[in-house]
């Protein structure tokens, strides 16, 4: 009988998140005949004690891997993941998000590790830093992308951006799109007045709604605005904003300030995402930059038309026009003409609420995990006959045995 495969999957925090939430589900769908499942995650996160209660999956934590750049905390976390991983001796190590991505694939590289792969949920650079602190992290990632062996983006724009900075070749990435489970969100049924009640709604009024961890990627702000832009139009309409973080209070403050007592109300974190969908009028996503949203595909999945921002992988699932609408990030105006159209055309909200649900399989999460574990395969395969990228190599040779 072959011995299953040691694959440690690496991720910085464990919030409620797209990346986190399918992370989850990878290391506890893997085929157990096939893999053994090792989890690592760094500072504590909501979603921590469903990690350790996860059946035939190993749980570690290092506390020093955080996400914010503090440089001894990053090489406390280096050394740390180095020992950890020389313990474990996994064939494979797969990396999700930034500060995991670089720290854990440089402990890899140093602990010996064959196969290193990284997904790109993605890019922890963007055009809001600083020059300095972007160039430094592209720097940072085209170092450690020389002993990375495989990478997977969850959206074209993400894959294309990597080639075009130079991260990896066009044969080094893949794109493995991050999925949900489309059927359970097609067959959630909910009394909808019952559920805006249960969250201090009107069950009568039109609701808008946004889902996102309050912080500056997801500009939750820029939600309070457009709150506040509709209100002046169509007073009767209601707003929730589900989630928690860092800027709870800037939104809070943003809500008083715009007068929105009565009109906007912040949930905090929830596990009934699925019932919330479903009480909506329009779906907002006001992030500033992405690599693809998955709370878009458990919207669409629901029925209910978008309106967002373009970025990154957001065009390769909302269809303008057909089953939402996309604005610049920042653009606030926009947005807000847009929830009003569809407010005011209900019968256009309905149709593209009908359209989003006919989403391609490649979108579902089990979809995900077979074509993960068939990538998986495919590596240690190469790894036999000597042919994957060695982690002591430059990217492109092949292994010496």
């Amino acid at each position: 009988m072959t011995t299953p495969v040691l694959v440690a999957h690496i991720i910085t925090k464990l919030e409620l998140g797209g990346a986190q939430q399918n992370t989850l589900f990878t290391v506890s769908h893997l085929d157990a005949s096939r893999f053994r499942p090792v989890l690592i995650s760094g500072e504590p996160g909501i979603l921590d004690q469903e990690a350790r209660a996860l059946s035939g999956v190993e749980f570690y934590q290092v506390p020093s891997l955080r996400r914010a750049i503090r440089p001894l905390a990053d090489l406390r976390a280096l050394i740390a993941l180095t020992v950890l991983l020389r313990r474990l001796n996994p064939t494979i190590v797969h990396t999700h998000s930034s500060k995991a991505g670089i720290l854990g694939r440089w402990a890899a590289r140093l602990a010996g590790v064959p196969i290193i792969i990284h997904s790109i949920h993605g890019f922890g650079f963007t055009r809001y830093q600083h020059p300095l602190v972007r160039r430094t992290l592209i720097a940072l990632e085209r170092r450690v992308s020389r002993f990375t062996t495989r990478f997977y983006a969850v959206s074209e724009a993400n894959r294309c951006l990597g080639i075009e900075l130079g991260l990896f070749s066009a044969d080094r990435c893949t794109v493995i799109r991050s999925g949900v489970d489309l059927e359970a969100f097609r067959r959630t049924r909910v009394d909808t007045a019952a559920k805006k009640r249960e969250l201090g709604l009107d069950p009568s009024r039109p609701l808008i709604g946004m889902i996102a961890p309050l912080k500056p990627q997801k500009a939750p702000l820029d939600f309070v605005r457009l709150a506040a832009l509709v209100h002046q139009t169509r007073p009767d309409v209601r707003f929730v904003l589900v989630g928690d973080g860092e800027l709870r209070g800037a939104v809070e403050d943003e809500a008083a300030r715009l007068g929105l007592s009565g009109t906007f109300r912040l949930t905090g974190w929830r596990r009934d995402i699925a019932e919330i969908l479903r009480c909506l009028d329009v779906f907002v996503l006001t992030s500033r930059w992405e690599g693809l949203p998955r709370v878009y595909l458990e919207a669409l999945a629901s029925s209910v038309p978008i309106v967002g921002t373009r970025v990154d992988g957001a065009a390769e699932v909302i269809r303008e026009g057909v089953n939402g609408y996309l604005a610049e990030p920042g653009d606030v105006p926009g947005m807000a003409e847009r929830v009003l159209h569809l407010l005011a055309h209900p019968d256009v909200a309905v149709r593209m609420g009908q359209t989003g649900k006919s989403l391609p399989q490649e979108f579902d999460i089990r979809d995900m995990v077979r074509r993960q574990e068939r990538e998986y395969e495919r590596l240690v395969e190469n790894l036999k006959r000597g042919s994957v990228v060695s982690v002591a190599s430059g990217y492109g040779t092949p292994a010496k045995n």
